[in-house]
């Protein structure tokens, strides 16, 4: 069976402003990794639009509405201090959301075992209600839902290994059991969430780790928390929040992660997923500044999707 890999040109179209972190090159720089031939094998799909509906499963309705309104015909506006839309946010934030709703949708019906969605903007900071974080809508939320109500997924579980944690993807599951969000992440750190006593309803395990944690200590923080707390929750659909800001040489963060620490979680995540859900995984592109570290890692995970 195939991996397949979503992205959409208007991606690169969001643009936050000069000299802003979350620039169009790291997609760029993402997508120049996954060519050549190590990656001749990947499916690439046209990443479609959410419709509204969708979004609509995790977000409030008025602020759907409100920011797709709210996107400029020129310049750039800053919705808080971290978070801007241009003339080309509206188009990539619903292509970023579709790509995971369209990798879900391709999962579940058998077309594919996997997907990566290179897409920009990110989105597990997003709220319900607001943007936060450099992030819009929130992506591998709105494909959760999506494979509950579309799907009749019973249990989905989102991994997120972005160096912050994914404080909009908690709140959205934090009450329903038959969804699990599961976190490492620097802490204390942004966005101040994401402490081990926060558990939900018994559905969210965080792995907070120390600033100049290592690869060591992240992979037994996967080892002794959250691969344990995934076997018992027994997923139908595995969904990754795939940051690669915990890498050593990152400069928004201060963990000392590598390339290979990457590849390893992927793999143990993959391995997981075929005992529980099929093998079904979908991952998304969440953060990474470096774009060096960025390129490595984002394909050292694609890599391991792949061969698992």
């Amino acid at each position: 069976m195939a991996t397949h890999l979503y992205t959409h040109a208007a991606c690169l179209e969001h643009d936050p402003g000069r000299h802003h972190p979350e620039r169009p090159a790291r997609l760029a720089a993402v997508l120049q990794a996954l060519e050549g031939e190590a990656f001749e094998a990947l499916m690439r799909r046209e990443a479609p639009r959410a419709a509204a509906d969708r979004l609509k499963l995790v977000h409030d309705p008025r602020y759907v509405d409100d920011l797709l309104n709210a996107i400029p015909a020129q310049g750039v506006i800053h919705l808080d201090p971290d978070t801007a839309v241009s003339p080309g946010s509206g188009e990539a934030a619903l292509r970023a959301a579709g790509a995971v709703v369209a990798g879900v949708d391709a999962v579940m019906a058998g077309e594919a075992d996997r997907a990566f969605c290179a897409v920009r903007p990110p989105g597990h900071h997003a709220e319900a209600d607001r943007a936060m974080g450099f992030c819009l809508f929130n992506n591998v939320a709105v494909g959760a839902l999506h494979a509950m109500e579309r799907h009749g997924c019973r249990r989905v579980a989102v991994v997120d290994f972005d160096v912050h944690h994914g404080n909009g993807t908690q709140h959205m599951f934090e009450r329903n059991p038959n969804l699990m969000y599961a976190s490492s992440h620097q802490f204390p750190y942004y966005p101040g969430t994401g402490a081990a006593r926060e558990t939900g309803v018994g559905n969210i395990v965080n792995a907070p780790l120390p600033a100049g944690a290592n690869g060591a200590l992240f992979r037994e923080a996967y080892q002794r928390r959250i691969l344990p707390a995934l076997d018992a929750f027994q997923p139908d659909l595995l969904l990754i929040s795939a940051g690669f800001d915990a890498h050593a040489d990152d400069p928004l963060a201060g963990l000392g992660l590598h390339e290979d620490d990457f590849a390893w979680v992927t793999a143990e995540l993959v391995t997981l997923a075929r005992r529980h859900a099929r093998g079904r995984v979908v991952s998304t592109l969440e953060g990474g500044y470096d774009l060096e570290a960025l390129a490595a890692s984002a394909a050292a995970h694609v890599r391991a999707l792949m061969a698992a």
